[in-house]
């Protein structure tokens, strides 16, 4: 596809152009102050076209005054031809004849309504996303692509498929694996990238591209939800024992270091068996007092 590429276009300070028009106007006038005075006789003729003339100038050249807000650009085309980009804020004059289409150069946000997709593990999910972007060329924005904001619209929401998909929305099996839900800056780089390798033949700049919201779909909700609970359970479950295991360590050391008591094997097991009930017990622990032997 034959591109188009930002360039700048010539301009006049308006300021310079409003004294070259007054001296057209004045010009005008002296053509039009003979022809009352002396008539169309042969000596004014010659002044007349010259004032005439300077007079259609001055009137075309009146198209030629606009001014430009910050961060605007107005594109200037010259039947059918592109002549330029004017991007300099202020009073300018420029070619009078050319057709000026103004567009914005301000920061714009795009917000991806929650989209049903499939991560990389096949399951449902919703997800929306932001996209931060300007225009950075003018030219692509207007010529290569029929509407930049619905070339945006449509190729974000592409981007952010095509993302999902490479994703799990959570780690099952491999720790180490990249998530949505757990990698999030890692996300929104590759989000990123995607977009604005997407949205560069518009002559968009992607400045920012993140996840906004992230969800099961409803049909595996509840099903994930309570995968989600057993693993949490398990994971506590996993650091009670290993804490539980730790103090019988300790209590034990103690008591052999500071000759409190003598274990022999049995007894050394049912110990370890009664501080791991007392500590790993969701309740609390109801000690047995032995108070002797009726024998």
């Amino acid at each position: 596809m034959n591109q188009t590429r930002e360039f700048s276009a010539w301009t006049m300070s308006g300021f310079t152009a409003v004294a070259l028009v007054l001296g057209l106007g004045a010009a005008a006038a002296a053509g039009l102050w003979d022809l009352i005075n002396y008539g169309p006789q042969v000596a004014s003729i010659a002044s007349m076209i010259a004032g005439g003339i300077a007079a259609a100038l001055a009137i075309v050249s009146l198209r030629g005054f606009f001014t430009l807000d910050p961060n605007k650009a107005s594109v200037l085309v010259f039947f059918g031809r592109y002549i330029g980009t004017v991007t300099t804020p202020g009073f300018h004059w420029a070619n009078p004849l050319a057709r000026r289409v103004t567009t914005s150069l301000r920061v714009r946000n795009f917000n991806i309504d929650k989209i049903k997709v499939n991560d990389a593990m096949g399951n449902p999910i919703e997800i929306g996303a932001v996209v931060v972007w300007r225009i950075v060329d003018t030219a692509r924005s207007l010529f290569d692509v029929h509407s930049v904001r619905e070339f945006v619209a449509l190729q974000s929401e592409t981007a952010i498929r095509a993302m999902a998909s490479r994703f799990p929305y959570d780690e099952y099996e491999d720790p180490g694996v990249q998530t949505l839900r757990g990698n999030p800056d890692h996300v929104a780089g590759v989000l990123q990238t995607d977009v604005q390798d997407r949205l560069g033949v518009a002559g968009v700049e992607v400045m920012e591209a993140r996840i906004s919201h992230l969800a099961y779909a409803q049909e595996i909700a509840q099903a994930m939800l309570r995968r989600q609970q057993a693993e949490a359970i398990v994971a506590a479950r996993r650091r009670i024992v290993d804490g539980a295991v730790g103090m019988v360590e300790m209590a034990l050391e103690r008591l052999e270091a500071d000759n409190v008591v003598i274990l022999d094997n049995e007894r050394r097991a049912a110990m370890v068996n009664n501080l791991l009930v007392a500590v790993v017990s969701e309740r609390d622990a109801s000690p047995v007092i032995n108070t002797g032997s009726l024998y």
